[in-house]
């Protein structure tokens, strides 16, 4: 039961319940359980999955009192999300794209890509945890012949209580490794090693804008990871374009992705450095570029974090500006949820005013379609981008 005026929320159709909204428990709910939501007045809202570790205590399944939480709710809930992908699936020969993205698919902590014949999962939530035998279950059923991969080995586990898992859930194909197809474009993933469920997926239009600006220019792509942004704009006739990225593995599978697409020709370079620190170097020698693509990690996964996030994308656009020939074009990225959209466009325009340039942004950027934001969630927004020219 929700402590009073603590339901307006849900009302709304947001679903989250906070600890501090929680009144009283009945009962003693396992971890993931489902339960049943009343207001204050004893009036029933909603059924949600239970998460006592959880600052998040509830994350809501339903708003329908006659729909059970079972085998037949997931799969209708999957075939839903299949069905409302199927154009741009199809529009842009895409042999890789996000399947369920969590709450905005009513099917919160559970993220579902598919990677050509591999099913990567990861079960973030109790909820999703509790019933990871009817999800794995219901997606062997559907896609027989894929692959079923569990990534649920990131830390946000560990603030539902749930440890960290990772490994085949079907039987073991031959290799963790396959080629995905995205508007012509071939890239090699691996779901067991790579980044996130195995690969950057919610950049898909970002990289077909790139290659829109990318034709007779040097391009410098930062947090390069595989590489994807420069296969693009290596297709659209950059004149140069440099990877930058720390991590060797990245690299060398970006080299290999180059040779998948029949590119290996084109004026590519791999360099393994810290962004930050090749950026200030590259501002000594006096280095100029006509394009920088700036896609970070993640800066903050905390408000306690936001500030020094801040600080960062500061510091990183304003070396990326110093660094642009005259009319240069600034791909500029941060996939922090906690960053607004305001303030993002804020800490671009302040380190425009430390680099001394003039600028304005031409066009905006967020995750693919496969990404969707539901209206009634806003926390599904997290990747902002900005396309700046600058004077």
């Amino acid at each position: 039961m929700l402590n009073p005026a603590r339901e307006k929320s849900l009302l709304r159709r947001h679903p989250w319940v906070f600890s501090k909204a929680v009144n009283k428990v009945i009962g003693k709910p396992l971890s993931g359980e489902t339960v049943d939501i009343y207001d204050s007045k004893g009036n029933w809202i909603a059924k949600g999955a239970y998460s006592p570790d959880s600052q998040i205590r509830i994350r809501i399944w339903t708003f329908n009192n006659s729909e059970a939480v079972d085998d037949e709710f997931f799969r209708q809930r999957i075939i839903n999300a299949a069905q409302l992908r199927g154009k741009p699936i199809k529009d842009g020969g895409l042999t890789g794209f996000r399947l369920i993205a969590g709450e905005s698919d009513n099917l919160p902590g559970v993220t579902i890509d598919v990677y050509d014949n591999i099913l990567s999962c990861q079960l973030l939530s109790a909820g999703a945890d509790f019933h990871r035998h009817s999800i794995f279950r219901v997606l062997s059923e559907l896609y027989p012949d894929h692959g079923i991969y569990e990534r649920s080995d990131v830390d946000v586990r560990k603030k539902e209580g749930l440890g960290l898992s990772k490994g085949w859930i079907s039987e073991p194909l031959d290799s963790t490794q396959c080629v995905i197809e995205e508007h012509g474009v071939k890239i090699k993933v691996d779901v067991d090693k790579g980044h996130k469920t195995g690969f950057y997926l919610d950049q898909r239009d970002s990289r077909l804008a790139a290659a829109r600006y990318a034709k007779d220019k040097t391009v410098l792509n930062c947090f390069s990871y595989t590489g994807t942004f420069s296969l693009h704009c290596a297709k659209a006739g950059a004149k140069e374009v440099t990877n930058v990225d720390v991590s060797q593995p990245a690299l060398d599978l970006a080299k290999e992705n180059l040779e998948l697409n029949n590119l290996e020709d084109c004026n590519v370079n791999f360099i393994k450095q810290d962004v930050f620190k090749l950026l200030r170097q590259y501002r000594e020698q006096g280095k100029k570029f006509d394009m920088i693509i700036l896609d970070p990690p993640k800066f903050a996964d905390s408000k306690a974090q936001l500030n020094g996030a801040c600080r960062g994308y500061k510091d990183i656009n304003m070396l990326a500006m110093q660094l642009l020939n005259k009319n240069g074009i600034l791909f500029t990225f941060s996939c922090s949820g906690l960053m607004d959209v305001g303030l993002f466009q804020k800490v671009v325009a302040d380190a425009a005013l430390d680099a001394k340039r003039e600028g304005r942004i031409i066009e905006r950027l967020q995750q693919a379609s496969d990404h969707p934001i539901s209206l009634n969630y806003p926390e599904g927004y997290y990747l902002k981008g900005l396309i700046c020219q600058m004077d």
